[in-house]
């Protein structure tokens, strides 16, 4: 009877210590909140300037302040006057809040106002850039597609202002659509 007695409480006690196991195992994870449909609006004064949307957003409750899109996000930006002046649309993204720095990354498409496009794997967006210039960046490839005396371009990466009117395309090659011959005067007879 005490064999039959001992073997039952040891029995019993082993799913306790699985369970103390799995709660010492949350511990060593991260604490994350996540949110599912997100919409944010940003606004400044009373004025929307872009407005967010994801199908989930982590954030991450340590010291590093991130935010996390793992399944998608969409940003479209507003001038003054409400009118969109790009949109940004990838797979996964990052927001850095620390470094005011955001990464999208997978099947990244960046639309201006003027209707130019910018496809590539991976933008960063440094809010904090030291110049004007480097705003926008990467060091992967990327096409785009312009809609001004540009044509399209492909290059091993590029750089821009935060408006993508400046864009400088590193190694650049592609179709350039030329309109008049006042870029190439030989061109045409000359």
């Amino acid at each position: 009877m005490l064999v039959l007695l001992g073997a039952l409480l040891l029995t019993s006690c082993e799913p306790d210590l699985k369970e103390v196991d799995r709660i010492a195992n949350l511990k060593k994870e991260e604490a994350v909140d996540i949110s599912r449909h997100v919409d944010i609006i940003y606004s400044d004064s009373s004025k929307v300037k872009a407005n967010l949307t994801a199908p989930e957003m982590r954030i991450k409750h340590d010291s590093s302040q991130v935010y996390i899109f793992p399944k998608s996000i969409k940003i479209i930006f507003y001038d003054e006057n409400l009118k969109e002046t790009q949109r940004i649309t990838s797979d996964h993204a990052v927001r850095k809040e620390k470094e005011k720095l955001t990464i999208f990354t997978k099947n990244v498409v960046v639309t201006i106002a003027d209707g130019s496009v910018f496809k590539t794997e991976e933008i960063i967006y440094d809010e904090g850039a030291k110049d004007p210039n480097r705003t926008f960046y990467n060091h992967v490839p990327i096409q785009a597609f312009f809609k001004d005396q540009r044509g399209n371009l492909q290059g091993t990466s590029f750089s821009s202002d935060k408006d993508l009117l400046h864009a400088n395309i590193q190694n650049a090659t592609g179709m350039v659509i030329i309109k008049d011959n006042s870029l190439f005067p030989t061109i045409g007879g000359r």
